[in-house]
Parts: C-alpha cells; structure tokens; sequence
C-alpha cells in the first residue's frame, strides 16, 4: 500500500526548498559570473555546452536559449565527445561544463583536447573544490544547497539552480548585445513573434495576374466580371499608369443596388467608384496592416508604391490565414 501522503504539503515544501536554493544561489553572483559573461562575449566560435545526465537536460535547455538570444550555442553529450563528438570543437569556441559533483568522470576525459585547443573553461557546479572547477578559467558555483528529493538524491534544487544560472547569463549577454525583438524574431520565424515582426504586406499581398484593376471607362457588366474572376471583393481603377484612381466593392455594389433599385450595366465605373480610398505600403508589418483593418472597419488595403501605382491587395482573409493577430 502506498503512504498516505499530503500532496499540496509535499508539493509546498518542494517549491520552499527550491526557492531557498535560487537564493543561495544568489550569494554567488560576484565577479566570476562577470568574468563568465565576458569570455562568452569574446568567443568567435560557439558556446559549447555540455554535462551528463539531469545535468545534460539542463545543458541541452541552456544551448536553446543562448542560441535563441544572441550567443550561437549547442549542447555536446560527453560520453558521445569521447566516441568522435569532440570533433565539433574548434579552437575559438568556449565551453561551459556542467557537474553539480564538479568530477564527472566522462568530463574530465575531455579536459586535455579542451585544454590543447586553447578553448576557455567555464565550470558550474555546487562547489569549487573537484578537479573540473580547480581546472577551469571560471568555476560557477551554486553553493551549499539542499536537494528537495528528500533522499537527497535526485537532482531538484541543483538542477533548477543551475537552470537559472543559465538563463542568467543568457539574458545578461542579450542585455549586452543589445539583442532586440527584431533578432528575436530572426531565430524564431515560425513563432507568433516572428509573423509579428517579420511578415510585412509585401509576402502576403496579391499581384500580377492576381490583382483585380480596370479602366475609369470600364461599364459595370465588365467591372462585375473583373470583381468576380479575381475573387477579392474589389477592383482597382487606374489610370494608363497603373496610378490608383479608385476602387469598387462588393459593398459598393450592394449600396448602389439598394439606393437605385439596381443599375445600367453599361454606367461607367468612373461614375460610382470610391475616390482617394485607404491604402498602404509593402513594407508595413502585416500586424499593423491588420491593426489598421480593425480600425478602420475595412476589410481590404490596396497596396500602392511611391508613385501611388497599385501593386497588389491585401485582405484581412490572408493576414488570418497567415496567422497574423
């Protein structure tokens, strides 16, 4: 039969020591960290990270976020470095070795190529006292923190303190990078973020054989055809330039039903288009295009250039589609 447990205790409890081990951790922010910092910014290869088990996860999180907030990182398994792995250091990279013991045993097998190559050794573990601190250019510490595991065996509270760590030089190096959203964005394209920052209406705008325009003289029957055959609502008027005149929409076309009982299909469109509508450039974030719709209550944009000449239409349609909110 299992005990009989107090879950919310036990989880409460969990969270008390953890927390207790961040500020510990806390106390060993000085100098080395800053020394840390400035090796990795001074690095012209990659951050390579690497450790063995729970250790290993940590170390795998750790390259992610490095790798996505400025500083190129990868995660290098130890016991795979000793079987040819380690071909994937270069003299240039810097490397930080994670051990809460500071003597893995597979880690210390890498440290005479590490030291051959010149590579810089950034050590972190609970203590400076095992042969992996003592032969590091900077050896991290977490200092004298209790594990939640109440065997004191599972790494808990070393991994989510060396996890912090991590993410405290991460993001002070963005911070001195000078990392924006904009780069933020580059790493990560597929993300919400990136169709936020990097989507503009150029990608997603309709053009060429797509793109619905006629005449000023152009009768209605053949403006209907235009509007239909190209399916987006609206049809551009232009002058021989391709200069935006007008446009004429489905709900133009509604309107002029109801306040004339319906229409001559030979009226020019000259007559009824809508003069000096809304438009928009190519390079506005899709985002803001969208933003733009909202407010204006419309749900299209014609895409003019300097010169005012259409080249494309853009609807509200193709920013949703795109996943722009």
């Amino acid at each position: 039969m299992p005990n009989q447990v107090d879950f919310q205790k036990v989880a409460l409890a969990t969270l008390r020591i953890e927390e207790q081990a961040l500020e510990i951790l806390a106390t060993q922010i000085d100098q080395r960290f800053s020394d840390a910092c400035e090796i990795i910014l001074q690095c012209r290869g990659r951050l390579v990270i690497t450790g063995m088990g729970k250790s290993g996860h940590i170390g795998r999180k750790m390259a992610a976020t490095f790798a996505s907030t400025g500083t190129p990182s990868f995660f290098m398994h130890p016991g795979e470095a000793g079987h040819g792995d380690l071909g994937m250091l270069v003299h240039g990279d810097v490397v930080i070795a994670i051990s809460n013991s500071g003597k893995s045993d597979e880690i210390m097998m890498l440290m005479p190529l590490i030291k051959r190559l010149e590579i810089p050794l950034i050590t972190i573990s609970g203590d400076n006292k095992g042969p992996m601190p003592q032969s590091a250019d900077v050896a991290l510490t977490l200092g004298d923190i209790q594990e939640a595991c109440p065997l004191g065996l599972a790494p808990t509270s070393s991994t989510t303190a060396t996890l912090a760590l991590g993410d405290a030089l991460a993001v002070a190096l963005l911070d001195a990078r000078g990392f924006t959203a904009d780069d933020f964005a580059m790493s990560h394209p597929a993300g919400a973020l990136g169709k936020r920052l990097l989507l503009q209406v150029k990608h997603l705008m309709h053009t060429g054989q797509e793109l619905p325009q006629v005449s000023p003289d152009t009768p209605m029957n053949q403006v209907l055809y235009e509007i239909s055959n190209k399916r987006l609502g609206l049809t551009t008027i232009v002058d021989q330039n391709e200069v935006l005149l007008g446009i004429f929409t489905d709900g133009d076309l509604r309107r002029l039903i109801d306040k004339q009982q319906g229409f001559d299909v030979n009226l020019k469109i000259s007559e009824v288009m809508t003069e000096n509508p809304l438009t928009i450039s190519a390079e506005v974030r899709a985002v803001e295009a969208l933003e733009r719709m909202n407010e204006k209550k419309i749900n299209q944009f014609v895409v003019v250039d300097d010169l005012h000449k259409v080249i494309g239409v853009i609807s509200m349609h193709d920013l949703i589609q795109a996943g722009v909110n």
